[in-house]
Formats: C-alpha cells, structure tokens, sequence
C-alpha cells in the first residue's frame, strides 16, 4: 500500500492551490485500486472496448479521441 503522511502541510501546501480536477487527479493516482486497474490495462497486449468502457465508467474517467495522427 503506498504510504503517504498527507498531514504534513508542507508537501502537500500546493494542494490548496488546485482546482477541482486536479484535486481529484492527486486523490486518484494514490487509490491502490486505480493504480491496479490502470497496471492491468497498460499490461494487457490489446485492450477491448467493453474492457476500456468498465475502467472509465468505475473511475468516472473522460479521455478525450485521439486525432487521426499518431501521437
């Protein structure tokens, strides 16, 4: 489990400064299940559609489309 000591003010003081989507960003990224979730995904040799769409609904994700060139 990853520890973070999120009572210490001074390195979380940046915290104050966000807006919302970035608040939950920083929330997210240190849920062990998301982390989890997203290893699960990068690991995997070709992601489904239906695979995709049950991450995105479980973590209320919104990933814009790619444009037609790579990147």
């Amino acid at each position: 489990m990853l520890h973070i000591e999120w009572w210490h003010h001074a390195p979380y003081g940046y915290i104050w400064q966000l807006a919302a989507s970035g608040f939950a960003w920083e929330y997210l990224r240190r849920n062990d299940e998301y982390r989890h979730d997203c290893q699960t995904l990068a690991l995997a040799r070709r992601q489904d559609a239906n695979q995709l769409e049950s991450f995105v609904r479980r973590w209320g994700l919104l990933f814009p489309k790619r444009s037609g060139h790579g990147g």
